[in-house]
């Protein structure tokens, strides 16, 4: 499973981008990367520009959006999905791409939830409780 610190993140992503962008292989964490930052055109020139958004914080109370962490929060489900961790999580994923007609955005909704997990995770100072991960994406399917 892969793990990164922030700057092994990024890093991940600049690195990629260059690599695709001089037609350089990629090997596959960089191709499961790639696949991320191709649905994503709007973050493009910030991964031309390592040396101002590497460590460039993004504030979520200046009305930010940290491009960084939504891309690892793909990545993550990615993999989950590879795996069915938590189990269960590859149908559900399934049930929601059905509803919505689109992979990109059932991708979205259950970011959504990994997202409300963590927060829960953390407000509690609590182990992540993948029961409510699951929980959320099963209120997707039946909104």
């Amino acid at each position: 499973m892969f793990n990164p610190s922030r700057d092994q993140a990024r890093q991940l992503f600049f690195d990629t981008w260059r690599k695709y962008r001089a037609g350089e292989p990629l090997s596959g964490m960089e191709t499961i990367a790639l696949e991320v930052i191709l649905q994503h055109p709007e973050y493009h020139a910030m991964l031309q520009d390592r040396e101002h958004y590497l460590d460039k914080d993004f504030l979520p109370e200046m009305g930010e959006t940290n491009p960084f962490l939504h891309m690892i929060m793909h990545v993550a489900i990615k993999e989950q999905l590879a795996i069915d961790q938590p189990a269960g999580i590859r149908q559900k994923f399934e049930q929601i791409r059905a509803k919505t007609g689109d992979e990109h955005a059932a991708m979205h909704h259950t970011m959504e939830c990994l997202a409300e997990m963590l927060w829960q995770a953390q407000r509690h100072q609590s182990a992540p409780d993948a029961q409510l991960y699951l929980n959320c994406m099963d209120e997707r399917i039946n909104q």
